[in-house]
């Protein structure tokens, strides 16, 4: 799996400005588990490289996105990541493997609570998983050094962008019902005003807003 996206990042490389997958992102591809992140009758086809349902009218990224997304992050391991849309937690478990500590919100209680219970089952301590609204993303906790978003959202949200660190990236797929989406890199500048670039059209479920 982990050979199939690296020959993906060649293809996409004038798209998406990275040559190769990073060192740290390809140790962590290869050392999560996504078999043990998706439902019992998925987990045959559990490292094939395309979305799989979760449920709820959800899916769970294809390990090129998420490896894509997290390559974009520009992570250390000193880095304090925001996971908007927890999902069944495989993107938070890659991020976990690279950053010292991942924030993790989902608006559904029960994929939420699922994934909580899989990744602690899995070990990751340095992983929090919320319920609540993505849109507003986890003030108590930030600022992040990145947040990086798993469903995709008509415009940027204001408050996810208050919450990085300036010099701090986000990852998020842009585009309302009906518009292409594009996966777009954010940078936070020092004056408080961010900077955007597309990346690749992309495909996302939508990011649901929450009712406060």
């Amino acid at each position: 799996m982990v050979a199939e996206v690296e020959a993906m990042y060649a293809e996409t490389r004038s798209e998406t400005g990275l040559a190769a997958m990073s060192p740290a992102v390809r140790a962590a591809m290869g050392k999560v588990e996504r078999h043990r992140l998706v439902a019992l009758e998925q987990r045959g086809a559990a490292y094939r490289n395309h979305p799989l349902p979760i449920g709820n009218g959800q899916t769970i990224s294809q390990p090129y996105i998420v490896a894509l997304s997290t390559d974009l992050l520009g992570l250390t391991s000193s880095s304090v990541v925001l996971d908007v849309g927890t999902g069944s937690g495989y993107q938070a478990a890659v991020l976990a493997e690279i950053a010292s500590r991942v924030f993790s919100i989902e608006i559904i209680p029960s994929l939420g609570e699922e994934a909580r219970k899989r990744l602690e089952g899995l070990g990751y301590g340095n992983i929090e998983v919320r319920i609540g609204d993505g849109y507003q993303g986890w003030p108590e906790k930030a600022p992040f050094d990145a947040i990086v978003v798993t469903a995709a959202a008509p415009r940027v949200p204001p408050a996810l962008v208050a919450q990085l660190k300036p010099g701090g990236r986000m990852v998020i797929p842009v585009g309302g019902e009906g518009e292409v989406q594009h996966l777009t890199l954010i940078t936070k500048r020092a004056d408080g005003g961010h900077d955007e670039k597309r990346v690749l059209p992309v495909r996302f479920v939508p990011l649901v807003p929450g009712k406060n």
